[in-house]
């Protein structure tokens, strides 16, 4: 049945608009506006949604992600849709499925198991692999016997294995063979970022000239800026090709570095979760990959050790932080969860804004931008 929103205070990329209204049918948006809808353009037996002046936004697109409500997405099917779930209900209505460092085998494994879901399940986007191309000294919560530099057959595997929903591979451009991987990526249409790396601002520059066109969870597992060595996020900043993703939960980047980062860049931001399988869930003991981890007050560390190990933060969180502790322009912070992460994946076409033809994911907050809604292809998610 075909549903027509209204009395809404519209929020996307293209800015506010009060008193917006909307119909959409079969999970595609079939017009837009503001007032009294023409009463041409209601369907018959259509289902009214009143909004009562709620926030109305696109729903949040998490492209750096890997598990939540005590799921990873690493294991079975039934636990990576228990893990999307528990995302969902909390704003993310597309995901890509991130996947941290194990052996090509098992990588190859897991990617089938992602296409698998694809064919099923238009909401996953497909596959981020995080890891193994990885720098040693920047592994972070990777486990370093898994960590290898890239060679074209294994990148050949790789994109095999996935059938064509490998959407990101995270490298260290460093590494050798690294520069000619990139290429091979970028040739087969996957998005390469750059990250777990011990790149200098000059190295950076040079993968960005190869076609990487993201940054890895900024000023996390990599060099920090110098005034003597700018590293890879002056580079990522001095480059309009490239998307910065940000962890936005206070913990990973410092609230005032991060308005820097915004204010530097704030078309091409993306907000992210980088979510382990706490997300969502209890303090506890959980597992990463191969290696365990132990959250206490919601922070997530290798256990044993204070290294950071992913985050249990939520997109719905991270764009409340935007907006009420940095004080964000509410536009550049909607644009860092909806147009912005679709244009990182070039899905922007059908994806990231309320507008005629896109798809119909929305969520509505409250005055204090509290998440309270979520709709995904026009059906409400269940809490």
């Amino acid at each position: 049945m075909a549903k027509y929103f209204h009395n809404a205070k519209k929020l996307d990329a293209n800015g506010i608009v009060d008193d917006f209204w909307l119909i959409e049918a079969d999970g595609i948006i079939q017009d837009v506006g503001s007032g009294i809808v023409p009463q041409t353009l209601l369907p018959a037996n259509v289902e009214t949604v009143d909004l009562s002046g709620s926030w109305f936004t696109p729903g949040f697109i998490d492209i750096h992600c890997h598990g939540g409500g005590g799921y990873s997405f690493d294991e079975d099917l039934v636990s990576i849709r228990s893990a999307i779930k528990t995302h969902r209900t909390h704003g993310t209505t597309r995901s890509v499925l991130s996947l941290v460092a194990n052996p090509v085998t098992t990588l190859c494994a897991s990617l089938e198991h992602i296409a698998d879901l694809c064919d099923s399940d238009p909401t996953i986007l497909g596959s981020h692999l995080e890891g193994p191309f990885l720098s040693e000294a920047r592994k972070g919560a990777h486990n370093p016997v898994y960590l290898r530099a890239p060679d074209s057959e294994a990148i050949e595997a790789l994109i095999g294995a996935s059938r064509e929903t490998l959407r990101q591979v995270t490298i260290a451009p460093e590494l050798p063979g690294a520069m000619d991987a990139m290429d091979q990526l970028v040739d087969a249409g996957i998005r390469v970022a750059v990250g777990h790396t011990d790149a200098d601002y000059a190295t950076t520059r040079s993968a960005f000239d190869h076609g990487a066109t993201i940054l890895t969870h900024a000023f996390n597992a990599m060099n920090g800026i110098h005034h003597r060595a700018p590293g890879p996020v002056v580079a990522a900043i001095d480059d309009d090709r490239v998307f910065i993703e940000l962890i936005l939960d206070g913990l990973h980047v410092h609230p005032r570095v991060a308005s820097l980062l915004i204010e530097s860049s704030p078309s091409r931001i993306v907000l992210v979760t980088d979510a382990m399988a706490a997300a969502g869930a209890e303090d506890g003991d959980y597992r990463l990959g191969s290696l365990n981890v132990t959250v206490a007050d919601s922070v997530a560390t290798l256990s044993g050790t204070d290294t950071i190990a992913g985050s249990t933060l939520t997109l719905d969180l991270a764009f409340q932080n935007a907006v009420s502790i940095l004080q964000v322009d509410p536009i550049n912070a909607v644009s860092a969860v909806t147009k912005v992460p679709a244009k990182a994946l070039g899905l922007d076409a059908t994806l990231g804004v309320i507008e005629r033809g896109y798809q119909a994911d929305f969520n509505t907050f409250d005055h204090a931008f509290k998440l309270s809604r979520t709709w995904v292809s026009g059906d409400l998610v269940q809490t």
